[in-house]
């Protein structure tokens, strides 16, 4: 019977990358609308900034995720490069660097050295690649992925906003964007921590709190600058 197993860091990466994303969305594109309402504009005017800012956001979040994991990628293929040649000129040496970190991991030396050599004969980069620079073929950096996941679940986020104001009544605006907003981030807030086997508790209440914050602080500046204008 084949065994397997299903392991919650290997969902890591990307949902991170999600929640961040639409956490980000829902929390800057909220604020930047209370804010703007706040100031007294109509709600054609705080649906135009809630649009821009959407935009903005999501091109921001592509390339900075792109920028970011570019960097990581050529970083990898330096050390990847390096590797290549060293193996190609010392693989005896790369042989018993292989072997050693088995023997520090708990195997004996010489079975540590016949599992470097079978694996070294498949494949000497991958093996090198896995053991000595922790790079794998699921844990690549891919600047292209990044860049869209991140700008597609910022827009994601930073839809629920919008669709509150197109739908909310004027004289509800704010209480219904923020009532919404936050009841969306404390269930992606435990959401997220549940799949990554932490307190969803714990998890609701720390994004539910930051985002509060934040919706809190640009509405009292978007007020103030409202009224002194």
């Amino acid at each position: 019977m084949r065994h397997s197993e299903r392991h919650r860091s290997d969902r890591i990466g990307w949902l991170r990358a999600a929640v961040l994303g639409a956490n980000d969305g829902i929390v800057s594109t909220a604020s930047l609308v209370l804010g703007v309402a706040a100031g007294g504009a109509t709600p054609s005017a705080v649906m135009i900034a809630g649009v821009a800012g959407t935009v903005a956001g999501a091109m921001s979040m592509a390339a900075g995720e792109y920028v970011s994991v570019s960097s990581q990628s050529d970083t990898e293929e330096a050390d990847l490069a390096r590797e290549s040649r060293e193996l190609a000129t010392q693989s005896v040496a790369e042989h018993e660097e292989l072997a050693a970190i088995y023997v520090t991991r708990g195997l004996e030396p010489e079975l540590a050295k016949q599992v470097a050599a079978q694996l070294m004969a498949k494949d000497a980069l991958g093996a090198h690649a896995r053991e000595e620079l922790g790079i794998s073929s699921m844990m690549r950096a891919r600047p292209v992925q990044a860049a869209f996941a991140s700008a597609g679940s910022f827009a994601v986020g930073a839809a629920v906003p919008l669709v509150v104001v197109v739908l909310a009544p004027q004289a509800t605006l704010t209480l219904a964007v923020t009532a919404t907003s936050l009841a969306l981030l404390v269930v992606l807030g435990a959401v997220a921590a549940r799949a990554g086997g932490a307190s969803a508790a714990v998890g609701a209440a720390r994004v539910g709190f930051w985002g509060a914050l934040a919706m809190a602080i640009t509405y009292g500046v978007g007020a103030m600058f409202g009224a002194v204008v």
